[in-house]
């Protein structure tokens, strides 16, 4: 294909959407271009996704209106897992999935009630923030429908290993002004399950944002093997918000079992003091970890929360050999 360069110059653009191979590269000269890597580029295997929705890069205009790729440039964060194995249900791989690179924060949205907030699948979300270096905020929406002061009582726990922790009602309007203004200028990934309010939220936000970002989590949920579909969507306060369907099985495979204890805010200093180099936390003697638990330094709903997902690590390990 032939490149038309415009004064020898590159145009610089962000990656706001990318499907089969395409992607929507947004500039300030061009407007949204359509762009390819090279077929260079994709020749030759990497061990990670060469570009991914979130990138900086620049590109060649060509005599049809679409881009080409020349430079992608380097990231400061990226919301990752092991690419699946095709034709296969397993996760072994020495490839990463980038889903989103250039991640400023994830959103963690949870309803105070219908459904009730499942503190065990919030903290398997958190390890996926720990995981990727990303900071995390923790949202609970639909706080009209419950008693706040005892909501705030129950996850205070997560403001004091250093969480933020905001509390919404679309209903209300309570919490929304102040999640916008977390967003501005950001590029924030949320996750929440469904019957949580993240559509009627997002609309909340901005108005018609929930359903832009619903359509696209529709299209790209439909299996683990599925085409993916990412796309970010700009914000009116600056800032870009997107939604991604693979973080739902992040936690599970991304992590050698004895690397689990690292993702937990609370254990991971306290590691170091068990007899044992490898213990796991379990039942060895002199565990550090234990002995926390024990004089309330640790919650036992996270120490539970580390032992189921250290269980769920082990048998899929072992499955694997």
């Amino acid at each position: 294909m032939e490149v038309v360069r415009l004064n020898t110059e590159e145009s610089r653009g962000r990656v706001v959407k990318a499907q089969s191979g395409f992607f929507w590269v947004k500039t300030q000269q061009h407007g949204v271009v359509v762009s390819q890597l090279p077929g260079r580029m994709k020749k030759d295997r990497q061990n990670t996704d060469l570009t991914a929705v979130g990138d900086w890069v620049t590109i060649t205009l060509n005599k049809d209106k679409t881009g080409t790729i020349a430079t992608v440039e380097e990231r400061h964060s990226t919301l990752s897992r092991t690419r699946p194995v095709a034709g296969s249900r397993s996760l072994r791989s020495d490839r990463e999935q980038v889903l989103i690179a250039n991640v400023d924060q994830v959103v963690f949205v949870f309803a105070a009630k219908n459904p009730e907030p499942n503190l065990r699948k919030l903290d398997r979300f958190l390890v996926v923030a720990e995981m990727n270096e990303l900071p995390a905020i923790i949202c609970l929406n639909k706080i009209d429908l419950i008693d706040l002061a005892q909501l705030q009582q129950e996850f205070a726990l997560y403001e004091t290993l250093g969480y933020e922790v905001v509390y919404t009602s679309v209903k209300t309007g309570y919490g929304v002004e102040t999640l916008r203004q977390q967003l501005a200028g950001k590029l924030s990934v949320f996750a929440g399950s469904s019957g949580v309010g993240k559509s009627s939220l997002l609309n909340a936000i901005q108005p018609g944002l929930g359903l832009q970002v619903k359509d696209v989590s529709e299209a790209t949920g439909k299996g683990m093997h599925t085409t993916r579909y990412t796309e970010m969507f700009p914000l009116d306060v600056g800032g870009y918000v997107a939604d991604t369907p693979g973080i739902r099985g992040l936690a599970l495979f991304d992590v050698e079992p004895s690397e689990l204890d690292a993702y937990f805010r609370e254990i991971a200093p306290l590691v170091a003091d068990c007899q044992f180099s490898n213990c796991t936390h379990r039942n060895e003697p002199k565990c550090a970890v234990r002995a926390a638990v024990a004089d309330g330094r640790i919650a036992p709903q996270r120490y539970e929360s580390y032992l189921r997902l250290r269980e769920e690590h082990d048998v899929l390990d072992q499955a694997m050999y």
